[in-house]
Protein backbone atom coordinates (compact mmCIF):
# COMPACT_ATOMS: atom_id res chain seq x y z
CA UNK A 1 0.00 0.00 0.00
CA UNK A 2 1.22 3.46 -0.83
CA UNK A 3 1.91 5.78 2.07
CA UNK A 4 -0.30 8.40 0.43
CA UNK A 5 -3.31 6.16 0.81
CA UNK A 6 -2.36 5.34 4.37
CA UNK A 7 -2.08 9.03 5.08
CA UNK A 8 -5.70 9.38 4.05
CA UNK A 9 -6.57 6.73 6.59
CA UNK A 10 -4.70 8.61 9.30
CA UNK A 11 -6.72 11.71 8.48
CA UNK A 12 -10.01 9.82 8.50
CA UNK A 13 -10.34 10.35 12.25
CA UNK A 14 -11.14 8.04 15.13
CA UNK A 15 -14.10 7.46 17.41
CA UNK A 16 -13.98 7.27 21.19
CA UNK A 17 -15.94 4.81 23.41
CA UNK A 18 -15.88 4.57 27.11
CA UNK A 19 -13.13 2.04 27.65
CA UNK A 20 -10.30 2.05 30.17
CA UNK A 21 -6.53 2.06 29.77
CA UNK A 22 -3.31 3.58 31.05
CA UNK A 23 -0.17 4.88 29.41
CA UNK A 24 2.52 2.52 28.18
CA UNK A 25 5.41 2.13 25.85
CA UNK A 26 5.45 2.05 22.07
CA UNK A 27 6.71 -0.59 19.71
CA UNK A 28 6.51 -1.78 16.15
CA UNK A 29 6.71 -4.93 14.05
CA UNK A 30 8.92 -7.21 16.09
CA UNK A 31 10.78 -8.88 13.27
CA UNK A 32 11.41 -12.58 12.79
CA UNK A 33 10.82 -14.52 15.99
CA UNK A 34 9.51 -11.51 17.96
CA UNK A 35 5.77 -10.79 17.88
CA UNK A 36 4.76 -7.29 18.94
CA UNK A 37 1.29 -7.37 20.47
CA UNK A 38 -0.64 -4.25 21.49
CA UNK A 39 -3.69 -3.78 23.69
CA UNK A 40 -5.25 -0.79 25.47
CA UNK A 41 -6.81 -2.09 28.68
CA UNK A 42 -4.34 -2.03 31.56
CA UNK A 43 -6.68 -4.18 33.65
CA UNK A 44 -6.24 -7.06 31.20
CA UNK A 45 -2.48 -6.76 31.00
CA UNK A 46 -1.65 -9.35 33.71
CA UNK A 47 -3.76 -12.03 32.05
CA UNK A 48 -2.18 -11.48 28.64
CA UNK A 49 1.30 -11.42 30.10
CA UNK A 50 0.58 -14.87 31.48
CA UNK A 51 -0.73 -15.97 28.08
CA UNK A 52 2.47 -14.69 26.46
CA UNK A 53 4.65 -16.58 28.95
CA UNK A 54 2.72 -19.79 28.36
CA UNK A 55 2.88 -19.31 24.61
CA UNK A 56 6.62 -18.59 24.70
CA UNK A 57 7.19 -21.76 26.71
CA UNK A 58 5.30 -23.84 24.14
CA UNK A 59 6.98 -22.02 21.23
CA UNK A 60 10.60 -21.36 22.28
CA UNK A 61 11.45 -19.94 18.85
CA UNK A 62 8.87 -17.14 19.33
CA UNK A 63 8.78 -14.26 21.81
CA UNK A 64 5.68 -12.12 22.37
CA UNK A 65 6.41 -8.52 23.34
CA UNK A 66 3.35 -6.76 24.80
CA UNK A 67 2.70 -3.00 24.70
CA UNK A 68 -0.24 -1.41 26.51
CA UNK A 69 -1.40 2.11 25.68
CA UNK A 70 -4.35 4.26 26.72
CA UNK A 71 -7.35 4.26 24.35
CA UNK A 72 -6.67 7.51 22.47
CA UNK A 73 -2.90 7.02 22.19
CA UNK A 74 -3.47 3.43 21.17
CA UNK A 75 -5.43 4.14 18.01
CA UNK A 76 -3.35 7.09 16.89
CA UNK A 77 -0.16 5.05 17.26
CA UNK A 78 -1.61 1.98 15.55
CA UNK A 79 -2.70 4.08 12.57
CA UNK A 80 0.47 6.17 12.46
CA UNK A 81 2.48 2.97 12.76
CA UNK A 82 0.80 1.64 9.64
CA UNK A 83 1.69 4.84 7.82
CA UNK A 84 5.30 4.61 9.03
CA UNK A 85 5.38 0.85 8.38
CA UNK A 86 6.21 -0.07 11.97
CA UNK A 87 2.80 -1.01 13.38
CA UNK A 88 2.46 -4.00 15.76
CA UNK A 89 2.32 -7.48 14.26
CA UNK A 90 -0.85 -8.30 16.18
CA UNK A 91 -3.21 -5.86 17.90
CA UNK A 92 -6.52 -5.78 19.71
CA UNK A 93 -9.09 -4.49 17.23
CA UNK A 94 -12.44 -2.78 17.71
CA UNK A 95 -15.56 -2.96 15.56
CA UNK A 96 -15.66 0.81 15.18
CA UNK A 97 -12.15 0.80 13.72
CA UNK A 98 -11.70 -2.26 11.59
CA UNK A 99 -13.87 -1.20 8.61
CA UNK A 100 -11.41 1.63 7.88
CA UNK A 101 -8.42 -0.71 8.25
CA UNK A 102 -10.12 -3.05 5.79
CA UNK A 103 -10.77 -0.17 3.45
CA UNK A 104 -7.04 0.51 3.27
CA UNK A 105 -6.01 -3.18 3.11
CA UNK A 106 -4.17 -3.19 6.43
CA UNK A 107 -5.42 -6.49 7.85
CA UNK A 108 -4.35 -10.05 7.05
CA UNK A 109 -7.19 -12.47 6.16
CA UNK A 110 -7.48 -15.14 8.85
CA UNK A 111 -9.46 -17.76 6.97
CA UNK A 112 -6.84 -20.42 7.59
CA UNK A 113 -6.56 -20.12 11.38
CA UNK A 114 -7.07 -23.44 13.12
CA UNK A 115 -9.91 -22.60 15.50
CA UNK A 116 -13.44 -23.82 16.17
CA UNK A 117 -15.59 -20.71 15.75
CA UNK A 118 -18.57 -22.51 17.24
CA UNK A 119 -17.01 -22.21 20.69
CA UNK A 120 -17.58 -18.45 20.88
CA UNK A 121 -20.67 -16.58 22.05
CA UNK A 122 -23.23 -16.50 19.24
CA UNK A 123 -22.65 -13.82 16.64
CA UNK A 124 -19.18 -12.71 17.75
CA UNK A 125 -17.24 -14.54 15.07
CA UNK A 126 -19.55 -13.31 12.31
CA UNK A 127 -18.86 -9.69 13.18
CA UNK A 128 -15.28 -10.03 12.01
CA UNK A 129 -16.09 -11.32 8.52
CA UNK A 130 -15.66 -8.59 5.92
CA UNK A 131 -17.82 -7.88 2.90
CA UNK A 132 -15.43 -10.01 0.84
CA UNK A 133 -16.28 -13.05 2.98
CA UNK A 134 -12.85 -13.29 4.62
CA UNK A 135 -12.21 -13.16 8.35
CA UNK A 136 -10.10 -10.34 9.80
CA UNK A 137 -10.30 -10.86 13.53
CA UNK A 138 -10.39 -13.71 16.06
CA UNK A 139 -12.84 -13.01 18.92
CA UNK A 140 -11.24 -12.36 22.30
CA UNK A 141 -14.04 -11.07 24.58
CA UNK A 142 -17.51 -9.55 24.68
CA UNK A 143 -19.35 -6.91 26.64
CA UNK A 144 -22.87 -5.77 27.46
CA UNK A 145 -24.42 -2.85 29.37
CA UNK A 146 -26.02 -2.69 32.83
CA UNK A 147 -26.81 -0.11 35.52
CA UNK A 148 -24.25 0.39 38.30
CA UNK A 149 -25.92 1.97 41.32
CA UNK A 150 -25.07 3.16 44.81
CA UNK A 151 -27.01 0.80 47.06
CA UNK A 152 -26.88 3.14 50.08
CA UNK A 153 -28.40 5.98 48.04
CA UNK A 154 -31.07 3.65 46.71
CA UNK A 155 -32.03 2.55 50.22
CA UNK A 156 -32.10 6.15 51.50
CA UNK A 157 -34.45 7.01 48.63
CA UNK A 158 -36.84 4.27 49.74
CA UNK A 159 -36.08 2.02 46.79
CA UNK A 160 -35.06 -1.63 46.88
CA UNK A 161 -32.74 -3.89 44.93
CA UNK A 162 -35.83 -5.72 43.70
CA UNK A 163 -37.31 -2.51 42.29
CA UNK A 164 -34.02 -1.63 40.62
CA UNK A 165 -34.00 -5.05 38.97
CA UNK A 166 -37.46 -4.54 37.44
CA UNK A 167 -37.30 -0.97 36.14
CA UNK A 168 -39.38 -0.11 33.10
CA UNK A 169 -38.92 2.65 30.55
CA UNK A 170 -40.81 4.38 27.76
CA UNK A 171 -40.10 7.63 25.87
CA UNK A 172 -43.36 9.29 26.97
CA UNK A 173 -43.09 9.49 30.75
CA UNK A 174 -39.90 7.51 31.36
CA UNK A 175 -41.65 4.74 33.29
CA UNK A 176 -40.33 3.63 36.66
CA UNK A 177 -36.80 4.38 35.46
CA UNK A 178 -37.50 8.11 35.42
CA UNK A 179 -39.28 7.90 38.76
CA UNK A 180 -36.21 6.22 40.26
CA UNK A 181 -33.82 8.74 38.66
CA UNK A 182 -35.92 11.65 39.95
CA UNK A 183 -36.09 10.16 43.44
CA UNK A 184 -32.34 9.62 43.54
CA UNK A 185 -31.55 13.18 42.45
CA UNK A 186 -30.86 15.49 45.40
CA UNK A 187 -30.23 19.26 45.37
CA UNK A 188 -27.92 21.18 47.71
CA UNK A 189 -30.75 21.63 50.24
CA UNK A 190 -31.47 17.91 50.40
CA UNK A 191 -34.64 18.16 48.33
CA UNK A 192 -35.20 15.27 45.96
CA UNK A 193 -36.05 15.58 42.29
CA UNK A 194 -39.62 14.36 42.84
CA UNK A 195 -40.30 16.72 45.75
CA UNK A 196 -41.71 20.27 45.79
CA UNK A 197 -39.05 22.96 45.89
CA UNK A 198 -36.38 20.91 44.07
CA UNK A 199 -33.65 23.25 42.76
CA UNK A 200 -32.55 21.81 39.43
CA UNK A 201 -29.82 24.42 39.05
CA UNK A 202 -27.95 23.39 42.20
CA UNK A 203 -27.80 19.61 42.26
CA UNK A 204 -25.53 17.70 44.62
CA UNK A 205 -26.34 14.16 43.49
CA UNK A 206 -27.63 13.33 40.01
CA UNK A 207 -29.93 10.37 39.57
CA UNK A 208 -28.18 9.36 36.34
CA UNK A 209 -24.59 10.09 35.41
CA UNK A 210 -23.43 11.29 32.00
CA UNK A 211 -20.14 10.81 30.22
CA UNK A 212 -20.81 11.99 26.64
CA UNK A 213 -23.55 12.44 24.05
CA UNK A 214 -22.88 9.02 22.57
CA UNK A 215 -22.18 10.36 19.06
CA UNK A 216 -23.54 7.85 16.54
CA UNK A 217 -23.28 4.61 18.50
CA UNK A 218 -24.40 5.56 22.04
CA UNK A 219 -23.05 2.26 23.34
CA UNK A 220 -23.14 3.11 27.03
CA UNK A 221 -25.10 6.35 26.82
CA UNK A 222 -28.43 5.59 25.11
CA UNK A 223 -28.34 2.42 23.02
CA UNK A 224 -29.79 0.41 25.93
CA UNK A 225 -32.87 2.64 25.62
CA UNK A 226 -33.24 2.90 21.83
CA UNK A 227 -32.69 -0.84 21.52
CA UNK A 228 -35.97 -1.51 23.35
CA UNK A 229 -38.08 0.41 20.80
CA UNK A 230 -37.54 -1.74 17.72
CA UNK A 231 -35.16 0.87 16.28
CA UNK A 232 -31.86 -0.19 14.73
CA UNK A 233 -28.84 1.92 13.86
CA UNK A 234 -28.64 0.66 10.28
CA UNK A 235 -30.74 -1.06 7.65
CA UNK A 236 -28.61 -4.19 7.86
CA UNK A 237 -25.96 -5.46 10.28
CA UNK A 238 -23.21 -6.13 9.63
CA UNK A 239 -22.35 -3.97 6.63
CA UNK A 240 -25.44 -1.83 6.30
CA UNK A 241 -25.44 1.18 3.99
CA UNK A 242 -28.18 3.34 5.52
CA UNK A 243 -28.47 4.82 9.02
CA UNK A 244 -31.76 5.50 10.77
CA UNK A 245 -31.21 8.59 12.91
CA UNK A 246 -34.28 10.16 11.29
CA UNK A 247 -36.56 7.48 12.77
CA UNK A 248 -39.20 8.81 15.19
CA UNK A 249 -38.46 6.01 17.64
CA UNK A 250 -34.83 7.07 17.90
CA UNK A 251 -35.57 10.76 18.16
CA UNK A 252 -38.26 10.35 20.80
CA UNK A 253 -35.89 8.26 22.92
CA UNK A 254 -33.14 10.87 22.62
CA UNK A 255 -35.64 13.62 23.41
CA UNK A 256 -36.55 11.86 26.66
CA UNK A 257 -32.94 11.13 27.56
CA UNK A 258 -31.66 14.64 26.87
CA UNK A 259 -34.70 16.01 28.70
CA UNK A 260 -33.29 14.60 31.93
CA UNK A 261 -30.74 17.42 31.78
CA UNK A 262 -33.43 20.09 31.63
CA UNK A 263 -35.14 18.49 34.61
CA UNK A 264 -31.89 18.52 36.60
CA UNK A 265 -31.74 14.73 36.87
CA UNK A 266 -28.60 14.33 34.72
CA UNK A 267 -25.56 16.67 34.53
CA UNK A 268 -25.14 19.08 31.66
CA UNK A 269 -22.88 17.83 28.91
CA UNK A 270 -20.59 20.85 29.12
CA UNK A 271 -19.84 20.06 32.78
CA UNK A 272 -18.60 16.56 31.93
CA UNK A 273 -15.69 17.63 29.71
CA UNK A 274 -12.50 16.20 31.20
CA UNK A 275 -14.47 14.50 33.97
CA UNK A 276 -14.76 10.79 34.66
CA UNK A 277 -18.30 9.51 35.06
CA UNK A 278 -17.15 6.48 37.10
CA UNK A 279 -15.06 8.69 39.39
CA UNK A 280 -18.03 11.00 39.90
CA UNK A 281 -19.99 7.92 40.90
CA UNK A 282 -17.21 6.93 43.28
CA UNK A 283 -17.29 10.41 44.76
CA UNK A 284 -21.03 10.16 45.42
CA UNK A 285 -22.04 12.65 42.72
CA UNK A 286 -24.33 10.23 40.85
CA UNK A 287 -26.57 7.41 42.01
CA UNK A 288 -26.77 5.41 38.76
CA UNK A 289 -24.30 4.95 35.92
CA UNK A 290 -25.09 3.03 32.75
CA UNK A 291 -21.83 1.44 31.68
CA UNK A 292 -20.19 -1.61 30.19
CA UNK A 293 -19.06 -4.88 31.71
CA UNK A 294 -15.41 -3.98 31.13
CA UNK A 295 -15.87 -1.40 33.92
CA UNK A 296 -16.95 -3.85 36.64
CA UNK A 297 -13.56 -3.83 38.36
CA UNK A 298 -13.37 -0.06 38.51
CA UNK A 299 -16.86 0.39 39.93
CA UNK A 300 -16.32 -2.39 42.45
CA UNK A 301 -13.05 -0.82 43.57
CA UNK A 302 -14.38 2.47 44.98
CA UNK A 303 -13.93 2.68 48.77
CA UNK A 304 -17.09 3.30 50.73
CA UNK A 305 -19.46 2.42 47.89
CA UNK A 306 -21.87 -0.46 48.41
CA UNK A 307 -22.23 -1.37 44.74
CA UNK A 308 -25.37 -2.73 43.16
CA UNK A 309 -25.69 -3.79 39.52
CA UNK A 310 -29.13 -3.79 37.92
CA UNK A 311 -30.16 -4.93 34.44
CA UNK A 312 -31.17 -2.36 31.87
CA UNK A 313 -34.88 -1.45 32.01
CA UNK A 314 -37.70 -3.19 30.19
CA UNK A 315 -38.75 -0.99 27.29
CA UNK A 316 -41.97 -0.33 25.35
CA UNK A 317 -41.69 -3.56 23.36
CA UNK A 318 -41.54 -5.62 26.55
CA UNK A 319 -37.86 -6.51 26.68
CA UNK A 320 -34.49 -5.24 27.86
CA UNK A 321 -31.70 -4.39 25.44
CA UNK A 322 -27.93 -4.11 25.31
CA UNK A 323 -25.47 -3.53 22.55
CA UNK A 324 -23.32 -6.65 22.14
CA UNK A 325 -19.78 -5.65 21.36
CA UNK A 326 -16.90 -8.01 20.81
CA UNK A 327 -13.20 -7.28 20.49
CA UNK A 328 -10.89 -9.37 18.36
CA UNK A 329 -7.21 -9.82 17.60
CA UNK A 330 -6.02 -8.90 14.10
CA UNK A 331 -2.74 -9.20 12.22
CA UNK A 332 -1.26 -6.17 10.49
CA UNK A 333 -0.52 -6.76 6.81
CA UNK A 334 3.04 -5.48 7.28
CA UNK A 335 4.08 -8.05 9.88
CA UNK A 336 7.61 -9.40 9.52
CA UNK A 337 6.57 -12.80 10.88
CA UNK A 338 3.23 -13.84 9.45
CA UNK A 339 3.52 -17.47 10.56
CA UNK A 340 4.45 -16.52 14.12
CA UNK A 341 1.72 -13.88 14.28
CA UNK A 342 -0.85 -16.40 13.10
CA UNK A 343 0.24 -18.86 15.80
CA UNK A 344 -0.12 -16.16 18.44
CA UNK A 345 -3.59 -15.17 17.22
CA UNK A 346 -4.66 -18.81 17.29
CA UNK A 347 -3.39 -19.08 20.86
CA UNK A 348 -5.21 -15.88 21.88
CA UNK A 349 -8.42 -17.34 20.49
CA UNK A 350 -8.01 -20.69 22.24
CA UNK A 351 -9.27 -21.90 25.63
CA UNK A 352 -5.65 -22.07 26.82
CA UNK A 353 -5.42 -18.26 26.83
CA UNK A 354 -9.06 -17.30 27.30
CA UNK A 355 -9.32 -19.47 30.42
CA UNK A 356 -6.40 -17.52 31.88
CA UNK A 357 -8.05 -14.20 30.99
CA UNK A 358 -11.38 -15.35 32.38
CA UNK A 359 -9.86 -16.39 35.69
CA UNK A 360 -8.62 -12.82 36.15
CA UNK A 361 -12.22 -11.63 36.58
CA UNK A 362 -11.85 -8.52 34.42
CA UNK A 363 -13.77 -9.19 31.19
CA UNK A 364 -15.91 -11.93 29.70
CA UNK A 365 -13.88 -14.03 27.21
CA UNK A 366 -15.42 -14.84 23.84
CA UNK A 367 -15.34 -18.59 24.52
CA UNK A 368 -18.41 -19.43 26.60
CA UNK A 369 -16.64 -21.97 28.81
CA UNK A 370 -14.02 -19.32 29.60
CA UNK A 371 -16.79 -16.82 30.41
CA UNK A 372 -17.90 -19.22 33.15
CA UNK A 373 -14.46 -18.85 34.75
CA UNK A 374 -14.85 -15.07 34.70
CA UNK A 375 -18.28 -15.29 36.34
CA UNK A 376 -16.81 -17.53 39.06
CA UNK A 377 -13.93 -15.11 39.62
CA UNK A 378 -16.36 -12.21 40.07
CA UNK A 379 -18.50 -14.29 42.43
CA UNK A 380 -15.48 -15.03 44.60
CA UNK A 381 -15.15 -11.26 45.07
CA UNK A 382 -18.83 -10.97 45.95
CA UNK A 383 -19.87 -9.39 42.63
CA UNK A 384 -23.05 -10.60 40.94
CA UNK A 385 -22.57 -10.04 37.19
CA UNK A 386 -25.81 -11.66 36.04
CA UNK A 387 -27.14 -8.28 34.84
CA UNK A 388 -24.51 -8.49 32.10
CA UNK A 389 -24.52 -12.21 31.34
CA UNK A 390 -28.33 -12.52 31.29
CA UNK A 391 -28.40 -10.37 28.17
CA UNK A 392 -26.54 -13.14 26.36
CA UNK A 393 -28.38 -16.10 27.86
CA UNK A 394 -31.79 -14.47 27.39
CA UNK A 395 -31.12 -13.14 23.90
CA UNK A 396 -31.68 -9.45 24.64
CA UNK A 397 -28.61 -8.20 22.78
CA UNK A 398 -28.19 -6.49 19.43
CA UNK A 399 -24.90 -6.39 17.57
CA UNK A 400 -22.62 -3.38 17.38
CA UNK A 401 -23.39 -1.78 13.99
CA UNK A 402 -20.69 -2.19 11.35
CA UNK A 403 -20.46 -0.07 8.22
CA UNK A 404 -17.74 1.40 6.10
CA UNK A 405 -16.76 4.99 6.89
CA UNK A 406 -17.40 4.54 10.62
CA UNK A 407 -15.05 7.38 11.52
CA UNK A 408 -16.85 9.76 9.14
CA UNK A 409 -20.22 8.76 10.59
CA UNK A 410 -18.99 9.55 14.09
CA UNK A 411 -17.53 12.80 12.79
CA UNK A 412 -20.99 13.90 11.71
CA UNK A 413 -22.99 12.51 14.60
CA UNK A 414 -20.86 13.68 17.51
CA UNK A 415 -21.40 17.42 16.98
CA UNK A 416 -25.02 16.76 16.06
CA UNK A 417 -25.66 14.85 19.28
CA UNK A 418 -23.62 17.32 21.31
CA UNK A 419 -25.82 20.13 20.00
CA UNK A 420 -28.95 18.31 21.13
CA UNK A 421 -27.55 17.56 24.59
CA UNK A 422 -26.45 21.16 25.11
CA UNK A 423 -29.78 22.59 23.98
CA UNK A 424 -28.35 24.24 20.88
CA UNK A 425 -30.48 22.15 18.54
CA UNK A 426 -33.78 20.32 18.63
CA UNK A 427 -33.81 16.56 18.34
CA UNK A 428 -35.38 16.98 14.89
CA UNK A 429 -32.00 18.29 13.69
CA UNK A 430 -30.81 14.69 13.73
CA UNK A 431 -32.80 14.16 10.53
CA UNK A 432 -30.47 16.52 8.70
CA UNK A 433 -27.47 14.84 10.28
CA UNK A 434 -28.83 11.50 9.08
CA UNK A 435 -29.02 12.82 5.52
CA UNK A 436 -25.34 13.81 5.71
CA UNK A 437 -24.45 10.38 7.07
CA UNK A 438 -26.31 8.50 4.36
CA UNK A 439 -24.75 10.72 1.69
CA UNK A 440 -21.47 8.98 2.57
CA UNK A 441 -22.83 5.80 1.00
CA UNK A 442 -24.07 7.31 -2.25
Amino acid sequence: MKKKALGAMALAGTTTLALTGCGGGAGGGGGEGVIDYWLWDANQLPGYRQCAEDFNEANPDLTVRITQLGWDDYWSKVTNGMVAENAPDVFTNHLSKYPDYLRFDQLVPLDDVDLDFGQYAEGLADLWVGQDGSRYGVPKDWDTIALFYNREMVEEAGLSDEEMAELTWNPDDGGTLEKAIARLTVDRNGVRGDEPGFDKDHVEVYGLGLTASGAGMGQTEWSWLTGTTGWTHTNENPWGDRYNYDDERFQSAIAWWSGLIDKGYMPRLETTVGASMPDNFGAGRAAINANGSWMIGQYAGYDGIDLGIAPTPIGPEGHRASMFNGLADSIWVGTDDLEGSRKWVEYLGSPACQDVVGAQGVVFPAILSSTEKAVAAFEERGIDVSAFTDHVSEGTTFLFPITSGAAQVEGIMKPAMDAVLTGQADVSSLTQANERVNALFE
